[in-house]
Order: structure tokens, then sequence, then C-alpha cells
């Protein structure tokens, strides 16, 4: 879930310090979680900022400049395999990566593997019968 902007932030901020209103009904009225309320006011007394905390995890490791790479590598040649995809970046970049992580990636550019089943010319069978 993304965090809430700091433009919203500020606005709960200044209406608790204002206005005599509970930690609930500031919930309420902004449509936020309470436990959001709690935080975000535990957060100010603390440090004195309302900005979103960054979020925790690692950053990827293919970054966008490798994923237009890959978006390049598929428009030219989209029959490529995973492994082959892995190795371009490798050679391109210098950067190796796992087959999984490059399936992640494809699938944040919303590129699809799955082959066609259907052949390239007819998309239909045609059934002949013999006739004596």
């Amino acid at each position: 879930m993304k965090a809430y902007s700091t433009d919203l932030r500020q606005k709960i901020l200044e209406t608790y310090e204002n206005e005599p209103i509970s930690q609930r009904q500031l919930a309420k009225r902004f449509r936020v979680a309470l436990s959001f309320i709690v935080k975000l006011l535990k957060q100010y007394r603390e440090t004195g900022q309302l900005a979103p905390k960054t979020s925790p995890g690692r950053p990827r490791d293919l970054k966008a400049e490798h994923l237009q790479t890959v978006q390049a590598l598929l428009e030219d040649c989209n029959d490529l395999t995973l492994d082959e995809l892995c190795a371009e970046v490798q050679q391109r970049h210098g950067v190796t990566v796992s087959r999984s992580t490059m399936c992640r990636s494809l699938k944040r550019l919303n590129v699809t593997r799955k082959k066609s089943l259907a052949p390239s010319g007819k998309s239909q069978r045609t059934s002949t019968t013999v006739t004596e």
C-alpha cells in the first residue's frame, strides 16, 4: 500500500492542533485508520517530521535502464528465453540476475511469455469430407 501524501498528513496535524477533536474523530473525518493517526502523531512528536518513512526491503536488481534494454531486446526478438535475456543483461550492463528476477521484471513490464497455440497462418481448422 502506498503511503499517504504529505499534504494529507499536514492537514491532519493542523486539524488536530487547531480543533478540540479526538484521534478517533480525526480518523473518521479524514477516512483513514485510527492506527495511522496514532503513528503519525507519535512520529511527529518524536522526530518533528511528517514525511512517510522509507519502505523496507532491498532495492531491485534491474533498474529502469536495464528494463529499457530488456524491452528493446524483446521488440527485436520476442522469443528470447529467460536465460537468454539474463545473459544479454549480463553482457550489456554487467548485472547478473536470476531467471526468477527476470520473470518478475517481465511481469512488471506486463510482458507475457506464453506462446500462442494457434498456427501463424490459419486460426481455425478445416476438415475435409470424403464423398463417394
